[in-house]
């Protein structure tokens, strides 16, 4: 088979150019950190409607809808551009999709239609993810195999520095509580923005777009591309036959196989962690966009060092190692967060006290949430990363682009399941919490055929 036009060999391409390409996370990850998790999300789900419990499971609805399309079309584009060439085109298409898409997200306003802000989110969502693909696939042709996890995971960490700062920002300067109208530090929120009419949390899409437009700039001027491949025609029909080819190859690369359909199952439980943690809290203790935000910052802080750490881990340890510990922190965090309620901890064997000592997150279960939580800030960026270059060290340059699409696909095809049995046992049991419960059972499958997986994936089968 053969391969798509490459660059020249990582030993070639400057500092610059590498760092370039690790601003792409730095300018993506506030979407997902302001719009989706901690603030447009919560406020989807708490103040858009006065129906909470229908509103969370029509946000999941979103989130399994985006994630089909993405699934389906993720392999086949990662193979039409290994065929074509170049990545930043296809970058430079899906951004304007998402910065138009965030930019509108400020009309959404109380009682106002759900559908709208719900079809804007599958958009930027599909938009944002098909970046990621053709981003993730530049990595492999810019650092070598020793470098690549250390990279990976440094590129995460400016993800998070980047999403806990437009987070810092709204909390302190755009935030104000809907009891005193003034932000976390005590001010009148910037141009007048109302909370009563959920202008703090509007607000977020077009930031999140603004800081989307200016950051992918340094890997799009300063990164180096693919060369220019086959005419666009020739490339589909080369990229097609190629993914199927890259499908059979699949049952000749067990390994390959093990590591995609793990990473399927635990990759489900993050995006769930991911899309509903922060609507969950939101709906479970009635937080407002200054807790919701103050969460997120704690989570980001501790999502910072957690990559930073693991891109030392990974150099010594591997990838592999990374990911075990990063999915039992996961785990161990995940049953914390579904067994804690108000006045209640580990489903009622540890009883807590109602009482309010005031402030921010002030009853023990609230506290004890957040502790819970900043485990998941401890591995959320690790176990992605990690996941990254555990892949990146087990394809050739070549197939990058086709087995990060099929990496996408793995993310991504049964995320819905998550999501859609989250919807089901919400809509039967009006409980979210036991929703929630079904992302245990993806992350401990994910975990438990992980660590029958050889490393390099490419390696002998166990």
């Amino acid at each position: 088979m053969s391969v798509a036009p490459d660059i020249p060999p990582p030993r070639s391409v400057s500092r610059r150019g590498i760092w370039g390409w690790m601003t792409f996370d730095w300018a993506a990850q506030p979407f997902f950190t302001v719009v989706v998790t901690f603030v447009f999300g919560p406020y989807f789900v708490a103040r858009l409607t006065q129906d909470p419990v229908s509103a969370q499971a029509a946000w999941a609805n979103m989130a399994t809808i985006s994630s089909l399309v993405i699934a389906i079309l993720s392999p086949v584009l990662g193979a039409i551009a290994d065929r074509s060439g170049p990545r930043k085109p296809w970058i430079l298409c899906f951004a304007a999709v998402k910065i138009v898409c965030l930019s509108l997200l400020w009309f959404a306003a109380p009682g106002s239609p759900l559908i709208w802000p719900l079809v804007l989110m599958i958009l930027a969502s599909i938009a944002a993810e098909f970046s990621i693909v053709f981003n993730d696939s530049m990595m492999p042709r810019l650092v070598g195999p020793d470098d690549v996890g250390r990279v990976s995971n440094i590129a995460w960490g400016l993800g998070y520095l980047g999403g806990m700062i437009v987070l810092i920002l709204v909390v302190t300067l755009l935030a104000g509580s809907p009891d005193t109208g003034l932000t976390l530090i005590g001010i009148e929120p910037l141009f007048g923005l109302d909370p009563a009419l959920g202008e703090d949390a509007r607000i977020t899409g077009p930031i999140a777009a603004v800081w989307y437009l200016l950051f992918i700039l340094p890997m799009l001027l300063f990164t180096p591309d693919a060369t220019k491949g086959q005419p666009m025609r020739q490339a589909v029909r080369s990229g097609l036959r190629d993914l199927r080819g890259t499908i059979g190859e699949l049952r000749e690369k067990p390994g390959i196989a093990k590591f995609l359909i793990a990473r399927m199952l635990y990759q489900d439980g993050v995006n769930g962690l991911l899309i509903l943690g922060g609507a969950f809290a939101a709906g479970m203790f009635g937080w407002a966009t200054i807790e919701i935000g103050v969460y997120g910052i704690l989570l980001n802080v501790i999502a910072i060092f957690g990559c930073f750490i693991a891109g030392r881990l990974d150099l010594r340890l591997g990838s592999k190692v990374v990911v075990v510990i990063s999915l039992v922190l996961l785990l161990s965090a995940t049953v914390g967060i579904v067994s804690t309620g108000p006045g209640f901890v580990f489903f009622g064997l540890l009883p807590l006290g109602l009482e309010d000592s005031g402030g921010l997150f002030g009853t023990a279960a609230e506290k004890a949430y957040v502790a819970f939580g900043l485990l998941i800030g401890i591995a959320f960026g690790p176990v992605q990363a990690s996941s990254r270059s555990y892949l990146a060290r087990s394809v050739s340059l070549g197939d990058a682009g086709r087995y990060f699409g099929i990496y996408a696909l793995s993310g991504r095809a049964t995320s819905f399941m998550a999501t859609l049995l989250f919807s089901l046992l919400t809509y039967a049991s009006g409980s979210a919490r036991l929703g929630m419960a079904t992302l245990v059972l993806f992350l401990a499958g994910g975990l438990l055929l992980l660590l029958r997986t050889p490393y390099p994936a490419n390696g002998p089968d166990r």
